[in-house]
């Protein structure tokens, strides 16, 4: 289990795994210089969620833990359709490449812009504003808000009640 913050019995944790795999076509210009060509993204997206509750936790406490995890599903449900519109943006992309293995240095830049839509990806999809709208909503499951509610008012308002920017800072 995770550690928990002060004043927390119980923790949903929601795991947003994404991996890019970029292909490319190389168009050599001498012995060392290059033009690699992205072909194709195939971003492969995974939601995976673990609630913690102690053992006799009371039916309010596990309630408020799965509103997060609908919270997290509500994001989930549109994580391709923005997978889809940034790989879209790499696609037909030309990179200049220089070294005297360039199919080593094709590989190393691929990876590296695989790298750099799976980030944007982290830093679009981001539910913790919601979340954190939703704690202060239940007061972290600790008042009588009734969950599904709390989850449609913190997804529906986050933009405009959000304590949260809404963007993720960058690391």
């Amino acid at each position: 289990m995770p550690p928990l913050a002060a004043g927390e019995i119980a923790l949903c944790d929601s795991n947003f795994v994404s991996n890019a795999n970029i292909g490319g076509e190389s168009r050599r210009i001498d012995a060392t210089h290059a033009t690699v060509t992205i072909a194709k993204v195939t971003v492969t997206l995974q939601l995976i969620i673990n609630i913690w509750v102690p053992i006799g936790a009371t039916q309010h406490v596990i309630e408020h833990e799965q509103g997060h995890r609908q919270i997290s599903e509500y994001y989930y449900q549109t994580a391709d359709t923005l997978a889809q519109r940034i790989a879209a943006k790499y696609v037909g992309r030309q990179v200049d490449i220089t070294g005297a293995d360039l199919n080593a240095e094709s590989s190393k830049t691929l990876q590296q812009i695989a790298r750099e839509i799976t980030d944007e990806y982290n830093k679009e999809l981001n539910p913790s504003p919601t979340q954190l709208l939703y704690d202060d909503i239940t007061d972290h499951g600790r008042n009588d808000a009734v969950v599904q509610d709390a989850v449609a008012h913190a997804i529906k308002n986050v933009a405009i009640e959000s304590p949260q920017p809404t963007t993720s800072p960058a690391n």
